[in-house]
């Protein structure tokens, strides 16, 4: 089968591609901004990558074009289509479908599917079970909107039955609204949080609580449903109806943690099953290992194995991941982080992680700098800025970039007084940062996307 995917170097769609470049099918696809990484990984698979949407790739004469929900039938200023390429393919009554329709059906079809859903924690998560089957040798193939640092890439087909998705809740495609999940179909399926997020999409909670009961709706009567259950908002969704099993994981319920951050004890029904020793930081990794561990006993890991395994997970790039520090002689370097946190709860845990280990190693002097972008679609529309200054409350010092942005940020970050900044350009954030630090500080860049190269300007900055 020759697929031709829109909107290709996307995470998810480059993940797909991955996955059907190795079950042998031609790929070939298209986006606007054909660039490294992705793009370098997609070509090393034989995936040939073209610039933009002209309506020409119609000669390319695929079995069917696979379409990214990147894709619209939206418009430019002069009337002129935005993506010509998906007008040719209406007109022409071509064959197309959705990358999680086609997964679906090409990949997932037949499996025993583990789907990991949530507003926070969907990579580490999936990346961790993953993790958690691999060291049981049970080979499961996998698709992460992220790169595992245990495995290097992004998605597999696997040898095992056991297929692990990270389970988004944004929508399919602009001819399918429905959440990503819903075509899943998963036996496993990990609820791990729900807030209000993608504002683009969704008008409140009430309509993605209604979005994740419909993925509960699918799971079998023999299948499992791995429940945050410190969540009032997964207790709705269960409410409006469940027909399978349920764990729930959370301070009180029956999956539990006991311990420190980095080295904790697995209860189940108060005994300890396991234990947990890793470099990770923060509660919110000791909620995503529970559900795991829950997760991976639905196909026969034991705790005791799950949590040994997780002993060596070595997390997920962008997830606090050190990018490099500077120093002068005789000074204490000065850290710089990578994280994906682009949500204020997000924010909040990545930074109270930093904090508690800092705090447990008695280092309470060390600084830590918040650099972020309020770049995701909800943030940009302002919708939860007024809860940036309590996401920011471990920060010493917060810096944030405004391009793009139809709200007042320093309005916003005002109740922080002289600890905020405000900046128009990366190269006046790099500024502002440098002149700031002292030796032993860290600073922590969050963004969901490349935030300009923030991370080196800053290390290069730092060491002139």
């Amino acid at each position: 089968m020759h697929i031709h995917i829109l909107g290709i170097c996307g995470t998810f769609m480059g993940g797909v591609a991955a996955l059907a470049r190795e079950a042998g099918h031609r790929v070939t696809g298209c986006d606007a901004g054909v660039y490294p990484p992705m793009s370098d990984q997609l070509r090393a698979l034989g995936i040939e990558l073209i610039e933009g949407y002209a309506a020409d790739q119609m000669a390319l004469a695929p079995d069917v074009f696979v379409i990214g929900n990147v894709v619209s039938r939206a418009r430019l200023a002069d009337g002129s289509p935005k993506f010509p390429l998906m007008e040719a393919i209406l007109d022409a009554g071509a064959r197309y479908t959705s990358g999680p329709q086609w997964l679906a059906e090409h990949v997932l079809a037949g499996r025993h599917v583990l789907a990991v859903a949530g507003t926070h924690g969907k990579t580490t998560t999936t990346s961790m079970l993953t993790w958690v089957l691999e060291q049981a040798g049970l080979a499961p193939g996998f698709l992460v909107g992220g790169v595992p640092l245990d495995f290097g890439v992004s998605a597999r087909l696997g040898q095992g039955n056991g297929f692990v998705i990270e389970a988004d809740e944004y929508d399919t495609a602009f001819f399918d609204k429905r959440s990503k999940f819903v075509h899943y179909r998963p036996r496993t399926a990990i609820l791990n949080n729900l807030e209000f997020d993608h504002a683009d999409i969704f008008d409140d909670l009430a309509a993605i609580e209604r979005q994740f009961h419909h993925l509960v709706r699918t799971v079998p009567g023999s299948g499992r449903l791995v429940v945050n259950a410190d969540e009032a908002s997964l207790a709705r969704v269960l409410a409006m109806g469940c027909w399978s099993s349920v764990e729930g994981f959370g301070s009180e319920a029956r999956w539990r943690a006991e311990g420190a951050q980095h080295a904790f004890d697995v209860l189940r029904d108060g005994q300890p099953v396991g234990r947990v020793a890793w470099a990770l930081t923060g509660a919110h990794n000791q909620m995503n290992a529970l559900a795991a561990i829950a997760a991976a006993e639905h196909v026969g890991v034991a705790p005791a194995d799950a949590a040994q395994a997780l002993s060596s997970f070595r997390n997920v790039r962008r997830r606090m991941e050190l990018r490099g520090e500077a120093a002068r002689p005789g000074e204490a370097p000065i850290r710089v982080y990578d994280d994906f946190a682009h949500h204020p709860t997000a924010i909040l845990t990545t930074l109270d992680g930093l904090r508690r280990r800092l705090d447990g190693e008695g280092r309470q002097a060390e600084r830590i700098l918040a650099v972020f972008e309020p770049r995701s679609n909800t943030m940009k529309l302002g919708t939860m800025a007024a809860l940036l200054p309590d996401s920011l409350r471990d920060a010493d010092l917060a810096f944030c970039h405004t391009v793009g942005l139809d709200w007042d940020a320093a309005a916003a970050l005002a109740p922080l007084g002289a600890r905020a900044a405000t900046a128009g350009s990366v190269d006046a954030l790099v500024a502002q940062i440098s002149a700031a630090a002292r030796p032993g500080d860290h600073i922590v860049c969050m963004s969901n996307g490349g935030f300009g190269g923030i991370h080196e300007r800053l290390l290069a900055a730092l060491r002139h």
